[in-house]
């Protein structure tokens, strides 16, 4: 009989030790839900920030390799998702192609903030832009300036104020590569009637390409990554009331170049990549349960992502584009559909 133990506990330490090598999560339990594909969009793409706008999804710009190389594959198209027929469309063109731009909307109008154009012979120039759509309008206007440029940043709409927080801004006086740019914590509150901004309380950690989304009044911050140090596992919160930042329990993985979006009051994560091992996609996706404050596994996506979309709409997160192998590679044109078990649509 002892002989029999001291087997399966030999198995099992070889198992543990196994797992912990190979750089993966113990496992959990799964948060129930299903995923689904719905209609792919009409052109390949990544390094997006999509919104969800007078009840369709809305996709501007990115980085795509149906664009041509003429163009630094930087695409300024504008594409919109009806859930009810499962169709896109075009809308307005951005008035330039860039990636990384972030959408907010704030019911009346569509906001797009920052993101890397075609400059300075480079397609990583930071740009300070605001753009506004207005309802019914052909065109995006330009209509304010960041304090700083500022891009692969987080965004959120809560209670008439747009808040920005983390992300990249030039480190010095070159604008045009990648490597121009620093990790930032800066944090605004940009007021969409005086279209001004104002500088908030720093963020705890200066970081790039996380994802955020607003949980009962409180901006979310999960993820993502810095230069020197690679991906992160923090949950950044801030309180626009109590105006302070606190930090909740980790993610059970770091992850940087994913999404997010908020359903009720939890907060669910998708995708990001990993350069270390040789490089890859997080398959692994969590819940955020804010009353419980712990996180659980979700199912895994079906075709792991990074530089993608997350949005909630009718009780469901549409996950979107993105690409399928870390860097620039792999792009996809994929819309899925995560389905919390709980919701109904």
């Amino acid at each position: 009989m002892n002989s029999a133990i001291n087997r399966l506990m030999i198995v099992w330490l070889c198992c543990c030790a196994a797992i912990a090598c190979a750089g993966q999560q113990p496992t959990q339990p799964v948060a129930p839900g299903t995923w689904e594909a719905r209609a792919d969009l009409p052109y390949r793409v990544q390094e997006i920030y999509p919104a969800v706008h007078q009840g369709k999804i809305w996709v501007a710009g990115g980085l795509s390799p149906d664009v041509p190389a003429a163009q630094q594959n930087v695409s300024d198209r504008v594409v919109i998702y009806d859930p009810a027929t499962n169709r896109w469309t075009d809308g307005p063109a951005l008035p330039e192609p860039r990636h990384h731009p972030i959408l907010v909307s704030t019911g009346d109008a569509l906001w797009a903030f920052g993101g890397f154009v075609v400059a300075n012979s480079g397609r990583w120039s930071n740009s300070r832009d605001v753009l506004r759509l207005a309802d019914g309008a052909a065109q995006w206007q330009h209509v304010a300036e960041l304090p700083q440029p500022l891009s692969e940043t987080t965004a959120a709409f809560s209670d008439g104020v747009i808040y920005l927080a983390t992300g990249r801004s030039p480190s010095g006086d070159d604008n045009a590569h990648w490597g121009d740019q620093a990790d930032t914590a800066t944090s605004l509150r940009f007021d969409p009637e005086t279209r001004e901004f104002t500088r908030g309380l720093t963020a705890p950690q200066a970081l790039n390409s996380a994802a955020a989304a607003v949980v009962d009044g409180k901006l979310l911050i999960a993820g993502g990554r810095t230069v020197q140090g690679g991906n992160r596992a923090d949950l950044q919160i801030y309180d626009p009331v109590a105006t302070r930042w606190t930090t909740g329990p980790k993610m059970p993985q770091a992850q940087g170049g994913l999404a997010a979006a908020a359903l009720g009051l939890k907060l669910y994560v998708f995708g990001g990549e990993y350069f270390n091992n040789g490089g890859g996609v997080h398959a692994q996706s969590w819940v955020y349960d804010t009353e419980a404050e712990s996180w659980h596994a979700l199912p895994d996506m079906p075709v792991p992502r990074h530089g993608l979309g997350a949005v909630a709409l009718g009780g469901s997160i549409y996950v979107i584009a993105g690409a399928t192998r870390a860097g620039g590679s792999g792009t996809s044109a994929r819309l899925s559909r995560f389905k919390p078990a709980a919701s109904s649509d």
